[in-house]
């Protein structure tokens, strides 16, 4: 039991109405003070107990902090300390953060204390904290205000996500965050001792009766954390497009994505990059923080461009400072690589990363978790700073495997990188995932391997014991810059952005792995080690769906204490990713501006005036790009685009040619040009354009089909044939692409052929129509009358338009004409000729015809003769085949014979 007797006696304002008060000790098994007490304070006074403010502070016996409280506010703080240690079986409150045993660095900023409070009556909470056997103490009397909304940035609302207001249980927390002064006394002084910390609930009216109460201690390290964080701070707004296909983030707001860099002693970051006209990913620094490496779109859709740039002040990254992963000469033709999760040497003067990768990737509206994203083939190449070569390195580089997430050791001399077996990203059979998680993700497990960098030359993998074949997919390792430890993640299958990540520990030379105590309960990963490897910043879900920033302490044997949120690091509808320590003082870092870029600023600005219709001035901001980037395709295709959606055709077109003397491979051009050509009549010069696209790359589909078309009505039907083919095979799950090739096998003559693409349409399709139409034509060719027979029945069927009065003309010309009695049925093909007639208006010379033949079948000749000789009147004389047929059916009905396929 704790004595504050001396602590009354020294003259506090209102111990006269409480007497000498003694503050318990904390042990549940107290005495209560009876059923005689101070006069309850009426609920009517709470709000001026407080007197606006937050929080009524009464420190007793504890240098470096002012008492704040009134003298009503120390009243009750006196009046509830004494009943809570009399209190029998107070209601247990749950403290839900901080975490019990949490560990602070010394310069964080305070956090936010939330807790529950099941006692229904309370309304105003003790808050009591003290140090060990320390007899001083701090009361602290707070409102118990609910959770503080967080700031809104409004760029980043859309459609597709929310503003995140929390759970049930969330929304009703109590909350209270100390001080700065405060804070700062409780972290001085938990070094020594651990800060114990117990929250009290009562009603204002009745401080005398305490209804709850529940307790955690914190500490503070006598480590420092020493260095900031650089971090990117994006909007989650995923989008669909016309063609359904969904982007992680809506163009419009790529240019919201910013890099902050957070002191964590300070109440917020500071924003030192943004406005950025391409999308900026994945990065990393040196060891010493001298050199930043980063992703960077690049001009043509060059996803593999990065930037490996001094860290200075103001950055200014120019194109001196940037390459392109493209470059590597190991690149399979036609291949475009990203340079997955690249990572910069320790000394910055090499740069490792995958490339030649094949992704698995699947984008989803649910902004929670609104990507899948991991390799399935890839190998590990290395950029030199020095020289400028890019080479594959040996032993990462078997393609059977796919190589990833490579991280130097701090020497320099090795690296740490996931690997597992290869395999396509998007096998043809099976259901696609709809969310992250799901069991159809394509199914892959990485395992820590390590490799010697030997200067390039490589040598061979050895798995990492602890971090491989133990049934998970083990990735995205960090090695502590000390050289003592390896923190990894774990998860069932894939990388990154998992929600059942966790992450695990192993010393780095292998050997048991431990999961660390701080993971959350939902997605862990994105971490970094502080330059003192005492500390590892990482990137959760667990409080909201947008990924906040925490940190954990990591001793000299690997324990780690529960993670701490690091507040106030972007707006609640924005997350954190990738956070990562830099070696740095906060001030040595202000800004990064990317003059490299502006080329790009030109081109927006120039979309921008034309949609205000100021064509000139858009053109000459487009003709700036160009000249920043003779390279960059895109600025000169929109000023074709513009002069052409401006009638300015001529001028359109020099600039298209202009641009495909440079770029003879860039299909949009090559697309445009020919678009241009055929608007202004010249069909063959067009299909030219087309051809010499399909050169450059034979999945041109526009191209195939333009050809197509153009080939057919020339009646060119073999050139027809070899794109209908390449259309089919871009396009397996379309029946139609399976039609129109048959089609022109059957113009052809080559009906066995037709009749085998026919019978696959209807493998996808078993109610396609048309399938069943042509194919009843294919089977009638063939002599298969009573297949045909069934497949005119499915055509009539499966339509209820034109297309089933077409089929029933058919069905009716079989069950008349057929040379297999089995097959004819006179009787039924008078009925469905006579109905066809009728629909058509008794005008359609092929429908007349096929009523003829059917009166013929049931020896109505006068009436055969009367409907095949409308027919022939009817008839369009360049149809030869209809009228041939027609003649030859009035020349059997004049002999009163009836008509048979035979004798077409």
């Amino acid at each position: 039991m704790k004595n504050w007797g001396f602590y009354f006696a020294v003259g506090v304002v209102g111990c006269a109405m409480l007497g000498l008060g003694v503050w318990m000790s904390r042990d549940k098994s107290r005495v209560s003070p009876g059923a005689h007490g101070p006069p309850p304070v009426d609920s009517k006074v709470r709000p001026a107990l407080l007197a606006g403010a937050d929080d009524m502070v009464l420190a007793i016996g504890v240098d470096g902090i002012r008492s704040t409280a009134t003298d009503a506010a120390a009243t009750v703080i006196r009046t509830a300390a004494k009943a809570r240690g009399a209190a029998r079986d107070p209601a247990g409150l749950t403290i839900d953060a901080p975490l019990d045993q949490s560990l602070f660095p010394q310069e964080i900023v305070a956090p936010t204390f939330l807790w529950h409070d099941p006692a229904n009556a309370a309304d105003m909470w003790l808050i009591d904290i003290s140090f060990g056997e320390d007899p001083g103490h701090i009361a602290v009397l707070v409102p118990g205000k609910p959770p503080p909304a967080g700031r809104i940035d409004p760029r980043c609302i859309a459609a597709t996500n929310e503003i995140y207001r929390g759970t049930p249980y969330q929304q009703s927390a109590r909350s209270w965050t100390p001080g700065a002064e405060l804070w700062s006394v409780i972290k001085r002084r938990a070094v020594a001792v651990p800060a114990t910390i117990e929250i009290s609930g009562f009603r204002s009216s009745r401080p005398h009766m305490v209804l709850s109460d529940g307790r955690i201690s914190i500490a503070t390290s006598s480590d420092p954390v020493g260095a900031p964080i650089f971090y990117r701070d994006v909007p989650l707004a995923p989008s669909k497009g016309k063609n359904g296909t969904i982007q992680p983030l809506s163009a419009e707001f790529i240019t919201l994505i910013a890099w902050r860099l957070r002191d964590i002693s300070k109440p917020s970051s500071r924003l030192v990059l943004t406005d950025v006209p391409t999308c900026t990913n994945c990065h990393s620094f040196s060891a010493d923080g001298k050199t930043m490496g980063m992703d960077l779109d690049g001009p043509n859709g060059d996803k593999g461009t990065y930037v490996i740039a001094p860290v200075r002040k103001k950055m200014a990254i120019g194109k001196e400072d940037i390459f392109s992963w493209n470059r590597f000469a190991g690149q399979p033709k036609g291949h475009k690589t990203i340079g997955f999760l690249s990572r910069v040497s320790p000394d910055g003067q090499t740069v490792v990363s995958t490339v030649n990768e094949s992704l698995y990737v699947r984008n989803f509206e649910d902004y929670k978790f609104l990507q899948v994203f991991y390799p399935t083939r890839g190998i590990l190449a290395w950029y030199s700073r020095a020289t400028g070569e890019m080479k594959s390195l040996p032993g990462a580089d078997d393609p059977e495997y796919v190589h990833c997430d490579a991280v130097w050791t701090p020497d320099g001399q090795s690296l740490v990188f996931a690997r597992a077996k290869a395999r396509d990203p998007y096998p043809d059979d099976g259901p696609r995932a709809n969310y992250a998680g799901d069991p159809n993700e394509v199914p892959i497990q990485y395992d820590l391997y390590r490799i010697p960098f030997n200067g390039g030359r490589g040598g061979k993998p050895e798995p990492i014991a602890g971090a491989s074949r133990n049934g998970m997919s083990n990735t995205f390792p960090k090695v502590s810059p000390d050289g003592k430890w390896i923190v990894f993640v774990k998860c069932k299958n894939g990388q990154l952005m998992r929600p059942d990540s966790r992450l695990w520990i192993i010393p780095v030379g292998g050997g048991q792995a431990r999961e660390m105590r701080c993971n959350t309960r939902s997605m862990n990963s994105w971490h970094s080690f502080s330059p003192n490897s005492r500390w590892l910043v990482f990137s959760s879900k667990v409080n909201t769906p947008y990924t906040k920033m925490f940190l954990t302490h990591i001793d000299a044997r690997g324990n780690a204490s529960p993670a701490i949120l690091i507040p106030n690091s972007t707006a609640s509808n924005r997350a954190v990713n990738l956070p990562e320590f830099v070696n740095i003082a906060y001030d040595d870092l202000v800004s990064i501006d990317v003059p490299a870029l502006d080329y790009r600023r030109h081109n927006l600005r120039g979309i921008q005036l034309a949609t205000e219709g100021r064509l000139n001035d858009a053109l000459a901001e487009f003709d700036k790009a160009v000249e920043d980037e003779p390279d960059y395709l895109d600025g000169r295709m929109n000023a074709a685009l513009l002069l052409r959606g401006n009638g300015r055709a001529e001028e359109a077109k020099t600039r298209l040619e202009e641009l495909l003397r440079r770029a003879p491979q860039y299909l949009p051009a090559r697309r445009e040009l020919a678009r241009l050509l055929e608007k202004q009549g010249r069909v063959a010069d067009a299909m030219a354009q087309y051809e010499i696209g399909l050169d450059h790359n034979p999945e041109f589909l526009e191209a195939h089909a333009k050809l197509a078309r153009y080939y057919l009505d020339g009646n060119e039907l073999e050139k027809a044939t070899g794109h209908l083919r390449a259309l089919l095979a871009a396009d397996s799950k379309n029946p139609l692409r399976f039609l129109d090739l048959a089609m022109t096998l059957l113009k052809r003559g080559m009906v066995d052929e037709a009749a085998r693409y026919l019978e696959k349409s209807l493998q996808v399709d078993p109610n396609f129509a048309a399938g069943h139409f042509y194919l009843g034509e294919a089977m009638t060719r063939l002599h298969k009358h009573a297949r045909a027979l069934a497949h005119f029945e499915k055509a009539m069927a499966a339509d209820s338009g034109s297309s089933s009065s077409r089929a029933a003309t058919r069905l009716a010309w079989l069950l008349a004409t057929c040379p297999d009695s089995q097959v004819r049925d006179g009787a039924r093909a008078v009925r469905l000729a006579e109905n066809v007639c009728a629909s058509g208006g008794y005008r359609d010379p092929d429908q007349l015809s096929t009523l003829a033949a059917a009166y013929a079948e049931i020896g109505r000749f006068d009436d055969a003769l009367k409907q095949a000789t409308r027919a022939a009147r009817l008839a369009d004389p360049r149809d030869h085949s209809l009228t041939e047929r027609i003649r030859r059916q009035l020349k059997s009905y004049q002999s009163r014979q009836c008509y048979r396929i035979e004798s077409q």
